[in-house]
């Protein structure tokens, strides 16, 4: 037994309908950020999102701008691979109505306060990524990084639909060349796109109250090309639709089959396998060196992400039939528990 294909989307679509529930048209998936997520309505309920990690030689570095729709909630951190060096800074600014999230993936999106400046200025197929905190562990923190877009490239977008009234629209690009720094204290980290790769998690929709997902992915160099890599499991059990593909030198092989994670959710140090539902198209060890908990206990909201940091090992099989073997593939797999 194997998955149906899912629908692919050519043509530029509305996420929503005039009342703001899902418009049938947009379910399905697309090789270009072709979908507008006109949100609308759903007091409360709405999630906006802009997530960016960055992996450098040095140091992976990430760069958040959320909206919940009763709070803004952005953050920043990095990780020193062999220091394990770790930090990470949050600010939430409640109903957060200064900030404005764009409809399309590729837009510009700032968040402006004095404890956090994170700008996303989208221009000609390259973003520029500039992040001043003036406290950031005790350092300043400064990152000035431009990633590029390479035209050609296929990036992953895809709603998925629970319902008319509850779905998710979400953009994964991958494997994003970038140039530049992250300056923290003296310290300077610098990132040449010749092995420096960003990847970008835009998400925009209306979701549950409760929600659990898994999340693994990677950007890297390997023997000469560029890989990336995005599986998702749990939210998406049963909706006809995955966030599963693959991407060598920027195509995309769309993974119609459902992931299974396997991990040991009271030591999450130890290896997790990921696997294909029915065939073997997907078969991952990931091993993690490091853990990342962020915890957030409001009245409102309630949130626990493990993101581990490790390599994938192991193979998937492209489109053309033959296996791509994937080695010592900096990434990460997450769980991720949201009462929001």
């Amino acid at each position: 037994m194997t998955q149906h294909a899912e629908k692919e989307i050519v043509e530029s679509t509305l996420l929503c309908d005039k009342k703001g529930n899902l418009n049938p048209a947009a379910i399905g998936f697309a090789r270009k950020p072709i979908i507008n997520s006109n949100l609308k309505g759903h007091f409360m309920r709405k999630k906006k999102w802009n997530y960016w990690c960055v992996f450098g030689d040095e140091i992976m570095f990430s760069a958040t701008i959320s909206h919940l729709d009763y709070a803004a909630v952005c953050f920043v951190y990095f990780l020193d691979y062999e220091t394990q060096r770790y930090f990470e800074k949050t600010i939430t600014i409640p109903l957060g109505n200064k900030v404005k999230m764009p409809t399309n993936v590729l837009e510009t999106v700032n968040f402006i306060h004095d404890d956090m400046k994170i700008q996303l200025l989208y221009a000609q197929n390259e973003t520029q990524m500039t992040v001043t905190i003036p406290d950031f562990d005790g350092d300043l923190l400064h990152a000035d990084l431009t990633i590029k877009h390479p035209v050609d490239d296929d990036s992953l977008n895809v709603v998925i639909p629970w319902n008319r009234q509850t779905f998710q629209f979400t953009g994964k690009h991958h494997s994003l060349p970038t140039n530049g720094y992250v300056k923290i204290g003296e310290k300077r980290y610098n990132f040449q796109e010749e092995e420096c790769y960003a990847v970008l998690d835009y998400g925009r929709g209306v979701w549950p109250r409760e929600a659990t997902w898994n999340w693994a992915m990677a950007s890297q160099k390997c023997r000469g090309h560029r890989i990336g890599l995005n599986l998702g499991g749990q939210w998406t059990d049963g909706t006809g639709m995955t966030e599963n593909a693959i991407f060598l030198d920027g195509k995309m092989t769309k993974i119609h089959e459902d992931v299974i994670f396997e991990y040991n959710a009271k030591d999450f140090m130890q290896p997790w396998h990921i696997k294909s539902k029915f065939t073997d198209d997907v078969q991952l060890t990931f091993t993690p060196f490091f853990e990342r908990i962020a915890t957030t206990n409001a009245k409102v909201i309630k949130s626990e992400v493990h993101q581990m940091v490790g390599y994938f090992n192991g193979r998937v099989r492209l489109d053309s039939g033959c296996y791509l073997p994937i080695q010592q593939l900096i990434g990460t797999a997450e769980e991720h528990l949201a009462k929001w």
